[in-house]
């Protein structure tokens, strides 16, 4: 399974590093812009995520942001929301607003920090990363 961290926090994105580590490769970002350049590469190299964690609140392009230009990234190669990388969106955001947000921008699943290693492997399973 190939990840992308998109975390500009240090203990969030080494918990998720740590967590996902027996699964695979994982490459990071701090930001979404960071994170919309290396989906853009993978796709291009043809090696796309399988995996996508991203935060919301980040400098220079938030994850909504992202969320949105990634899914349009892997549109425009032909690749539908439902073939893409899975998305989890990884946020101390828990409001109404950003969780339909996350989920119109076909979010895949919406985790609320502290991230929860059992509650992380079981959306995994869930989106048949994992058994």
């Amino acid at each position: 399974m190939r990840t992308l961290i998109v975390e500009d926090d240090n203990t969030s994105h080494l918990l998720l590093k740590e967590i996902l580590k027996p699964f695979g490769p994982a490459q990071s970002a701090m930001n979404g812009k960071e994170a919309v350049e290396a989906v853009r590469a993978a796709l291009e190299s043809g090696e796309p995520f399988d995996l996508v964690c991203l935060d919301i609140m980040m400098p220079e392009m938030d994850g909504q942001q992202a969320l949105k230009e990634i899914r349009a990234l892997e549109e425009a190669q032909g690749d539908l929301a439902s073939n893409g990388a899975k998305i989890i969106m990884t946020t101390a955001l828990s409001d109404p607003k950003n969780v339909v947000a996350a989920f119109s921008g076909l979010a895949d699943a919406y985790l609320v920090k502290p991230i929860d290693k059992a509650r992380l492997l079981e959306e995994l399973r869930k989106l048949k990363l994992i058994e």
